[in-house]
């Protein structure tokens, strides 16, 4: 298959050669100059970019806009598709919690949510903070955090108004909607409210983004005090309060190892209690319980996490108890502890389950779902005396469902089904769920959803996304937007590949560090299935994944570019073995657990290089690449992108061509705003449309019929 792209010469940064050695190893990085090096003052003011990388990440996007501009009419018009599968006033359920409920809602039109309350048992809506309002006037805009003190008179909540996750954090008197002199800048955008509403916790960032200390501001107060300060910039720290209200928890961990101290939420200048030292491997998990704590653990070689009990004011090791024991093969994800019940979420032969313990009797109970592939959550909670939980329920063929649900009469009430205003019938829709064997036998499960007319001769075109990361399970979840290439004819799929906890922890363990080859063989033999099966034909495969997600098809494409039709890289991280010799940056030491250390290990260095795709560019004749990536990106730089897609144009063989559009005025979420966001999201549909030969020609956007051909054949 010929992709229709317009020949014009695509921008070549220069090359500016610079070396660097490693384990008497020697690398040649002809486009480090890209990385700015005054990156952190270039996150919280981008004007501050050197003119010369400035120019060319411009010139990048004149280069894209051009290739893409004979799609500029099915952007549009995708835009409108996809717009309009959302309800533009839509509300969620409100949490009751004392006197009140507290939800968040849309207005027609708006970008930014609002958040209001009621009266507990219904009544007039008030609006504690509106979105829209505060975002006017900036190019960039997102609400962090907005958290009800205990006495229902402030409201705290944060804001980025630059795309690099550095949150400002202010106190609204919700009585007048004035807010407080009170701010804390460089944050990570939430805070927890001590027990007596007098201040609140917070975590500071620092110059290098990383949360690194825990502070406690006293309202109209001018100097915070320092609770606990991480030393060891491989861990991250966060805070938070428990239902209880009586504790503040300050979780510290990395990818592999946890700690917990924790004080009493009505004494906010006690020392934090250290609850279990770190240990590396030892991950556990803390919920209030009351009189017990809770303990998520893998402690003792329980792999997918068990149950422990401690007493709340002596919870130490030596007090942990086993409650729930390890099931291999059942892992259990979170837990929930109400004053009569707990609440486990736990994913179990790749499917998730909530299922209910009474305290007092150990009787449970599990809530069921009869679909082949579906997404379960938990919803959060405001109140620790309740026999009500909510959740959430969606397939990729069923709209999202709220339900209340009674522990103790096993009532189930529907709140809320997602409305798609432009219409949905989900018998128009098939679901299903394979198992592809991968290089080592593995069955690696897919998700897999198209049309009901859609022919399985081959012929679709497919588009095929991966993650496989930090043990990050993709949900077989509703999403209204990909119904836009589901109904041109597209089988839309997603690979449970190693790295993601699909089918339990050792999937992780079998995904990570020296096995991380196993999440691209796995991303390959996906493809090579649905091909075999008839869904789809290798030159129709449009890979797609985002982060580390963009790692996976940067090293896929390097390792089989044929077996693909196209790539779709979205804040890719590409440049891994570079990002892990530099500990200055904001995540390398947070993911030497996950990726290796390549400063300290020569094995490590030799592991990452062999798939980094910055450093497996090779003279291959790639199909059509595209890379989309935000100039203010924390997580995943800019510059990592930008070196990579200039050296793909250096050594790749062959004329299709590499896109790089990056977002001059965003971070690693993209567009901040709900409708600037489905504006990317066309752009990207619109490149695999194009890719896949499937741009169309008329305004019917429906798969093939006899009366409806297929668009674009």
């Amino acid at each position: 298959m010929t992709v229709k792209f317009q020949d014009i010469p695509a921008p070549r940064a220069e090359a500016r050669p610079v070396s660097d050695h490693w384990h008497e190893i020697s690398r040649v990085d002809e486009y480090a100059w890209l990385r700015a090096e005054n990156w952190r003052e270039v996150f919280k003011d981008p004007s501050l970019l050197d003119p010369a990388i400035r120019s060319h990440l411009e010139a990048e996007n004149i280069y894209q806009a051009a290739l893409m501009a004979d799609t500029e009419g099915l952007q549009k018009k995708l835009f409108r598709e996809m717009r309009g599968r959302i309800k533009e006033d839509d509300s969620s359920v409100p949490m009751k919690d004392g006197p009140f409920a507290y939800g968040t809602s849309f207005t027609a039109g708006g970008e930014q949510p609002r958040f209001f309350r009621t009266p507990r048992g219904g009544g007039e809506e008030r609006i504690l903070l509106d979105g829209d309002g505060e975002a006017e006037g900036k190019t960039y805009f997102r609400l962090g955090g907005a958290d009800h003190s205990p006495d229902h008179k402030l409201l705290l909540w944060g804001f980025d108004d630059r795309g690099s996750e550095f949150y400002n954090l202010h106190v609204r008197d919700i009585e007048s909607g004035a807010d407080l002199a009170d701010s804390v800048a460089d944050t990570g955008g939430s805070g927890a409210w001590d027990a007596t509403n007098a201040g609140f916790f917070y975590t500071r960032l620092d110059p290098n983004h990383r949360p690194s200390r825990i502070y406690y501001h006293t309202l109209g107060g001018k100097r915070d005090r320092l609770i606990y300060e991480e030393k060891d910039p491989g861990f991250f720290i966060d805070v938070g309060g428990t239902l209880t209200n009586r504790w503040i928890f300050i979780a510290i961990h990395d990818h592999e190892t946890s700690e917990y101290r924790i004080l009493p939420a009505d004494e906010p200048r006690a020392r934090p209690r250290l609850v279990a030292v770190r240990e590396t491997g030892l991950q556990y998990d803390l919920e209030d319980g009351g009189e017990v704590f809770f303990i998520l653990t893998n402690a003792d070689g329980a792999k997918d996490f068990k149950i422990m009990t401690a007493p709340a004011d002596d919870p130490g090791p030596a007090n942990w108890r086993e409650f729930i024991p390890h099931e291999a093969g059942r892992l259990i994800l979170s837990v929930m502890a109400f004053e009569n019940f707990l609440v486990r979420l736990e994913r179990k032969e790749g499917l998730p389950r909530i299922v209910i313990r009474d305290r007092a009797s150990g009787e449970e109970h599990m809530i069921a779902f009869e679909e082949e592939a579906y997404s379960l959550g938990l919803s959060g909670a405001y109140e620790y005396d309740t026999d009500t939980i909510r959740f959430s329920y969606s397939s990729m063929t069923t709209p999202s469902q709220v339900y209340d649900y009674d522990m103790r009469t096993r009532q189930r009430t529907l709140l809320k089904t997602q409305e798609v205003p432009s219409g949905h019938d989900a018998g128009q829709y098939v679901t299903r769920r394979l198992m592809a064997p991968s290089h080592d036998g593995q069955l690696v499960p897919i998700s897999l959803l198209h049309h009901k007319d859609t022919p399985l001769d081959g012929s679709a075109p497919c588009l095929l996304y991966g993650y496989g990361a930090y043990g990050i399970t993709i949900p077989a979840a509703f999403n209204t937007n990909c119904l836009s290439l589901v109904d041109r004819g597209f089988v839309y799929a997603i690979a449970h590949v190693r790295g993601g906890k699909d089918k339990g922890f050792s999937w992780y363990e079998d995904g990570k560090k020296a096995k991380k080859h196993n999440t691209f063989d796995d991303f390959v033999h996906a493809a090579l299935y649905l091909v075999a099966e008839r869904y789809t034909n290798h030159d129709r495969i449009i890979a797609q994944g985002g982060s580390a997600g963009g790692l996976l098809i940067g090293a896929v494409a390097n390792l089989a570019p044929h077996a693909f039709g196209g790539f779709i890289a979205e804040v890719p991280f590409v440049d891994v073995l570079t990002t892990m010799l530099d500990d200055s940056l904001p995540l390398t030491p947070p993911e030497w657990p996950e990726w290796g250390n390549p400063r300290e290990s020569r094995a490590d260095y030799l592991t990452i290089a062999s798939y980094s795709p910055y450093d497996n560019v090779g003279a291959r004749d790639y199909p059509p690449i595209l890379a989309v990536s935000g100039l203010t990106d924390p997580r995943v730089t800019y510059w990592e992108p930008a070196k990579w897609v200039a050296r793909l144009r250096a050594r790749k063989t062959g004329r299709n061509p590499v896109l790089f559009r990056i977002n001059m005025d965003a971070g690693h979420g993209g567009a901040s705003g709900r409708f600037s966001r489905l504006e990317e999201i066309a752009f990207v549909y619109a490149f695999a449309l194009k890719v896949a030969d499937r741009m169309g020609g008329s305004d019917d956007a429906s798969v093939s019929s006899p009366e409806n051909p297929p668009l674009g054949l």
